[in-house]
């Protein structure tokens, strides 16, 4: 079951990014970053339990970033993460954005998903004003990937 993200689910959804991140599958989040952009996640819960969490960030009029796509051990491989995706793509549909984008080392998963491979200075220099407080910063080894929504 997909639904909006709640308070309660902060300390499930940085547990779930923090485990994936120690796999080198993402990078880690802050608890502070979970609570400041609460509103723009989406979890996939299941009997009870967040096996899985992405978020819809907007950054302009027309572009957002799929963020924090992480999904637990045991839900990987069933189409949640490809749901979490389609659930955050129909989202910025609904909010009249044109473009999605993601920051990745799961380029493969992303491309099923409809995404293309983009060069990072395609995207708008506002896209990287997190960035500056990340410790891979400014040799940023994430692959950008693009989705145009129409």
């Amino acid at each position: 079951m997909l639904r909006k993200a709640r308070m309660n689910d902060v300390e499930a959804i940085h547990a779930l990014i923090s485990e994936n991140a120690a796999e080198g599958l993402m990078l880690a989040r802050p608890r502070s970053l979970l609570y400041e952009s609460l509103r723009d996640m989406t979890v996939a819960e299941e009997n009870g339990k967040i096996i899985g969490t992405g978020s819809l960030h907007i950054l302009w009029e027309d572009l957002a970033e799929i963020r924090g796509l992480a999904i637990a051990k045991e839900g990987r491989g069933r189409g949640i993460g490809r749901a979490i995706v389609e659930a955050l793509t129909e989202e910025a549909r609904g909010l009249g954005l044109a473009r999605v984008f993601a920051l990745t080392y799961q380029d493969g998963f992303f491309a099923k998903c409809g995404f293309r491979i983009v060069s990072k200075e395609q995207l708008p220099h506002k896209v990287w004003k997190e960035c500056i407080d990340c410790p891979k910063f400014p040799n940023c080894d994430e692959i950008a990937m693009l989705l145009e929504v129409h």
